[in-house]
């Protein structure tokens, strides 16, 4: 009996290991995938932004944490632009005009373009929003955000920073 439970406690640390999914995933390290993506307005691809530090932000108008982060977002944006870190917004969002007035209303301070297809949130697997990769001036992910951060929080400015 003794030899069963110690079988099934093996099991699930095995298992769970592979179920991380926090800030940490295991493809943190390796280098980011590549994208490319155009909208209406611009093309952006991840080779353009090599020597800065990424915030690569999914996110939707539709989506009230992706609102809810959206200030302190901008707020690190407007602080750290000078040091080499720059926000990319890719927003899923279906409806070019709904998307375009809530970047007007809101002055989104940052360069964003559209994914209707989801075509780069699939590549990075992401399944909720907001979800954020820090990317460093080498092209390697170094950590993943899910949900809406404080990115004024003095931990997050440190990770930055050091970036």
């Amino acid at each position: 009996m003794k030899q069963f439970f110690l079988l099934l406690t093996f099991l699930a640390v095995v298992f769970s290991a592979g179920c991380y999914h926090g800030t940490r995933p295991p493809h943190i390290g390796d280098a980011a995938r590549d994208f490319s993506v155009q909208d209406s307005d611009r093309k952006v691809s991840l080779n353009q932004f090599r020597g800065q530090v990424l915030v690569l932000n999914f996110w939707a108008t539709w989506c009230p944490p992706c609102v809810e982060e959206l200030p302190s977002l901008m707020s690190m944006q407007e602080r750290t632009r000078a040091r080499g870190v720059v926000v990319l917004g890719i927003s899923i969002d279906v409806d070019d005009n709904a998307y375009h007035r809530f970047l007007q209303e809101r002055n989104v301070n940052f360069l964003t373009v559209r994914d209707p297809d989801q075509k780069v949130a699939s590549m990075y697997g992401t399944s909720g929003w907001p979800e954020t990769y820090v990317i460093d001036r080498q092209g390697k992910l170094r950590r993943k955000f899910v949900g809406p951060v404080d990115w004024n929080s003095p931990d997050v400015v440190h990770f930055l920073n050091e970036l």
